[in-house]
């Protein structure tokens, strides 16, 4: 599964072409402090401007329209559709959710300001609130210096559109511009960050409350919004904790050396202290020459606690999905009936946990579908009939392997 299944149409906004045309609004007072906080910014994370950032303002409107364009410019249709049918799978959203269209509401109403990797230019929207508009600015500026070590495009492109590194690293870029964010916020209060746990605590709590202020971001479904939060609130936590261990150096390793999974991401012990993870070996179908393979990728700890929130509780988790160690999927389409497979295997810790998620799993397949008709339930196996196939989730020791949506029961080998 793509680690955030809008991280594609996400990377493809951030890095498309700037607007055509400069503002013909008049400068905002707002620039004025940008070669200040690009000073306060190099001295806290070390990294020299190399050279000036470009700027200029946008309305909300335009902000609209400039995403519906880039959408159309930079996605096929056909990545849209395996997209919104992938998350549709899984049981992640409602069989009517538009993907583009709720991408588009949701950038529209939460975007503050963005950067423009390809162009090099940062855009800051118009607002009546001048502490938001600096709060955006600092944030966009720390992309900029950022991109002028790392090359951030390139930092995304590396780990690949259907990685759970994928979100990882995304988590580290936005991750990092948020700590410096809120680090030159209490800087005016003479405090720092950096040795200050409590105070650390209170700002990532304030950064991480939204309710009621975004509408759209509170109605949309847990995956998505998860997906969309979770770079800037897991992001910032997992500097922090780097920035505690590794002091200034921690600014430039985090790039040079980033986290391979969310779940390095989620317990920055397992950065500092990494054990290789190996995707598990995907199951077989019969008949395979029959289908296209629409996606394929890796699933991590944070795909299996959203999973796991939405259909079994916050308590099977917190308990279940920090002791994921692997997990990978793939996504066919037969050629000529267009029937859709989802293939998924997950490993955990123990025998034992992966039987806990095993019977976890029954309840996800009950509450996401209309239909769930069991055939066969042993210690080792379930299968039957759900709303589009049939279904087999098999334990094997430490690991769990999933089809959905087969021809026939015997399809899976």
């Amino acid at each position: 599964m793509k680690s955030a299944f809008v991280l594609p149409l996400l990377a493809a906004l951030l890095q498309a072409p700037a607007l055509e045309r400069q503002s013909e609004r008049q400068p905002n007072q707002l620039f004025d402090k940008l070669d200040q906080t690009v000073r306060q910014l190099s001295e806290i994370t070390g990294l020299e401007l190399r050279h000036k950032v470009a700027y200029d303002m946008i309305d909300r409107p335009d902000l609209k329209r400039f995403l519906e364009r880039r959408i159309k410019e930079e996605i096929k249709p056909e990545d849209i559709r395996v997209e919104e049918m992938l998350l549709k799978k899984f049981g992640f959203v409602p069989p009517d959710f538009d993907l583009k269209e709720t991408t588009v509401e949701l950038y529209t109403e939460q975007a503050a300001a963005f950067y423009d990797f390809k162009k090099k230019k940062l855009f800051v929207l118009e607002s009546d609130d001048p502490e938001t508009q600096e709060a955006a600015l600092t944030h966009e500026l720390a992309h900029a210096l950022a991109d002028q070590h790392f090359r951030l495009q390139r930092y995304l492109d590396r780990a690949g559109k259907n990685d759970d590194g994928a979100l990882a690293r995304m988590a580290v870029l936005e991750g990092q511009a948020t700590w410096l964010m809120a680090e030159l916020s209490v800087q005016r209060t003479g405090r720092s960050l950096k040795d200050s746990p409590d105070l650390f605590a209170v700002m990532a709590r304030m950064i991480g409350s939204s309710q009621g202020e975004f509408p759209v971001l509170d109605k949309a479904p847990l995956y998505l919004r998860e997906s969309l939060i979770f770079p800037y609130t897991g992001g910032m936590r997992f500097q922090q904790a780097i920035v505690e261990k590794m002091g200034r150096k921690a600014f430039t390793e985090v790039f040079r050396r980033p986290p391979a999974t969310t779940q390095q991401v989620l317990h920055p012990e397992k950065y500092l202290d990494p054990v290789p993870v190996k995707a598990p070996d995907m199951p077989r179908l019969a008949r395979a020459n029959q289908y296209a393979q629409l996606a394929e990728g890796t699933l991590g700890e944070f795909d299996f606690s959203v999973l796991l929130r939405q259909f079994a509780g916050d308590d099977a988790a917190k308990r279940i999905a920090p002791r994921w160690t692997g997990g990978a999927y793939r996504f066919l389409e037969h050629r000529r009936n267009k029937r859709t497979v989802l293939l998924h295997v997950s490993a955990w810790e123990t025998p034992e946990t992966a039987a806990e998620f095993f019977r976890l799993y029954r309840k996800v397949l009950d509450k996401k579908w209309k239909s769930l008709l069991v055939s066969q339930d042993t210690r080792e196996r379930f299968s039957g009939q759900g709303d589009d196939g049939y279904f087999v989730v098999r334990l094997d020791g430490s690991q769990v392997i999933c089809a959905e949506g087969l021809a026939a029961l015997a399809d899976l080998l």
